[in-house]
């Protein structure tokens, strides 16, 4: 089976390359520019721009994948609200554009989305009805509307606060920027009035390999099982590689202006992940172990 993976430089694309292709998948890459990450396995690559028809047409018709996954986005909230017409761009009309080539060629198609598409009150269900806190969150549930109204049999995940192991080319998690400034000994202040779910990559692989496996459609969770806040993450990486917890300060939210609103209580409910994929995520303290090994 022929899996393209979109975004493949980015932080889950990539673990998502590298598990399906040790998996036995025939993987293929695509992102923009080269392929900078220096993984621990080898996968075709090419580079595609997805907000062009022509590109994608080229793409498809020289790879011809039975599946594609898209997890290109642009995922930063603050750059979204200052961009929203480029956001519209690359996270609404990219996937539209996917998605009909998908519907021409047969590919089934598996689409990253985000809890950013819900307000407060988690751990959200599936569901729950979407109420966005900022234009970020919106652009994605647009994008979730589109793709099914072109492929209504199509997979949708969502994921919150992805962490896992870094590989060289790839830029860093939340863990990570924790690890490097208590390694460098400095002092850093963490949010301990925001909950989410953080999830470990691996799991959401396993996950979506189930979902490629059993054939599934509509959408799912792949999200934790701990409910955490930054500031519980932060101090759990401390203690399991034996930083100086002294250095994290606990602070709130509004230490820290921002102009996008995020939600306080956020994260996400995986009973039907649980119930029709057999998911069973790891704790978030395995998860640091296993990112640092």
């Amino acid at each position: 089976m022929k899996i393209a993976i979109t975004g493949s430089n980015g932080f889950l694309a990539h673990h998502l390359c590298v598990f399906l292709s040790q998996q036995g998948f025939e993987v293929i890459g695509c992102g923009r520019g080269e392929n900078r990450v220096q993984s621990p396995v080898t996968f075709a690559y090419y580079s595609v721009e997805l907000t062009d028809v022509s590109s994608i047409q080229y793409f498809f018709d020289k790879v011809r994948p039975d599946i594609i996954i898209h997890i290109a986005a642009m995922s930063k909230p603050d750059a979204c609200m200052q961009n929203p017409d480029m956001c519209l761009l690359h996270n609404v009309t990219a996937t539209s554009l996917l998605a009909e080539a998908a519907k021409l060629y047969n590919t089934k198609f598996i689409y990253s989305s985000t809890d950013f598409i819900f307000g407060e009150g988690g751990p959200h269900s599936e569901a729950d009805t979407p109420a966005p806190l900022n234009f970020y969150g919106e652009s994605k549930w647009m994008a979730e509307q589109a793709l099914l109204s072109i492929l209504p049999d199509a997979v949708i995940f969502r994921p919150v606060f992805i962490y896992g192991k870094q590989w060289p080319g790839m830029r860093g998690s939340f863990i990570h920027w924790v690890a490097s400034a208590l390694q460098a000994n400095k002092p850093i202040k963490v949010v301990t009035d925001q909950l989410r779910t953080p999830t470990f990559a691996p799991d959401i692989c396993q996950g979506i390999t189930t979902i490629i496996r059993t054939n599934q459609s509509g959408i799912f969770h792949l999200a934790g099982k701990d409910i955490l806040s930054p500031y519980e993450m932060a101090t759990a990486v401390a203690t399991i590689l034996q930083f100086n917890i002294k250095l994290i300060e606990p602070v709130t939210a509004d230490s820290f202006p921002e102009p996008v609103k995020r939600a306080k209580k956020s994260g996400l409910q995986i009973d039907k992940a649980k119930a029709l994929l057999s998911y069973e995520p790891i704790s978030f303290a395995e998860g640091v172990r296993m990112s640092f090994i």
